[in-house]
């Protein structure tokens, strides 16, 4: 096992979400006029960062939906957040590992969405084998259905990233003139024909009772490499002190990857997330900061110890 970073993070109790009792009750009639029975019980989805309102909501006739609700107004950022989200989940290809878009509408001045029920959990955390296994399946069968991208409206990779090494001026490292040098080799590297969903972590990953999982909350797909999301994935399960390394190494994706290559995403995604964890935290997400923060000196120790560098 590597080396395991502790936290105090409330894994899965990290959002502060309007529960469906705050919502208008012009929107609750929409819901469920939309959904056709009277939502019975509600279960407020916890994990990730946002305030919007995300809930399990359970019918009278026995139906199950997520949905979610943001005010245009007093929440715009999560209102525009989850509109984009349906945008993309549209156009995803049906054998794709998501969960399906049910519908979308405007009432007043929220926007709603919903996709279908999944009965499933989140990864345990600290991360077990078995569940990294079924991870980082998906994200293989997930670039396969994505690829080439079904989707030419989404943006590249190459120009989503391309402020991110510039962020290594805003980072305190002792290495960050040979780190930010990494991250400008970035376009090569990122460069490809998949959609890539760009923000794997445990909070977005349902795991069924089947074994198989679904990744979930598409804000942030680009088009690029393959194998960028099975990278990604990484960095929770070798804080957690996993041996993914090895996982690497065998794996149908990052196996045939140059190691150079590798540490030049790193490289860029520690920019963005030491960068980040410096911001100020908001009030609205209080838990924020010390997930990038926790991001930060995990993906720190992994490329020093992959570049050589001890201190």
């Amino acid at each position: 096992m590597d080396t395991v970073f502790p936290t105090v993070i409330p894994h899965g109790r990290t959002a502060r979400r309007l529960a469906w009792v705050h919502l208008p009750p012009l929107v609750r009639r929409a819901v469920e006029e939309r959904l056709g029975s009277p939502v019975v019980e509600t279960m407020s989805q916890d994990a990730g960062f946002t305030p919007g309102f995300a809930s399990v909501l359970v019918c009278a006739d026995g139906s199950r939906a997520f949905v979610k609700a943001a005010s245009t107004k007093a929440q715009r950022v999560v209102a525009e957040a989850y509109r984009e989200e349906a945008r993309k989940l549209a156009v995803l290809p049906v054998d794709a590992p998501a969960p399906r878009l049910l519908w979308t509408e405007d009432v007043a001045d929220w926007f709603l969405l919903a996709t279908e029920y999944v009965e499933a959990r989140a990864p345990h955390r600290p991360w077990t084998e078995d569940d990294l296994a079924a991870s980082s399946a998906m994200t293989v069968a997930l670039a396969a259905a994505l690829t080439p991208a079904p989707a030419p409206a989404l943006g590249r990779a190459v120009d989503e990233f391309a402020t991110w090494p510039a962020l290594w001026e805003r980072v305190a490292h002792p290495r960050a003139a040979e780190l930010r040098a990494l991250a400008e080799q970035y376009a090569e590297v990122v460069a490809g024909d998949t959609v890539v969903h760009t923000d794997v972590r445990d909070d977005n990953i349902l795991l069924r009772p089947d074994g198989t999982a679904l990744l979930c909350d598409w804000n942030w797909p680009t088009v690029g490499a393959a194998w960028l999301d099975s990278l990604l994935l990484l960095i929770g399960p070798r804080g957690d002190g996993l041996d993914v390394d090895a996982h690497l190494a065998a794996h149908p994706l990052l196996a045939t990857v140059p190691a150079h290559h590798i540490d030049v995403f790193l490289a860029l995604v520690l920019g963005y997330v030491a960068a980040s964890a410096d911001q100020p935290v908001p009030a609205t997400s209080p838990h924020l900061r010390a997930a990038q923060a926790w991001q930060r000196d995990v993906i720190d120790d992994w490329l020093a110890e992959r570049l050589g560098w001890s201190g």
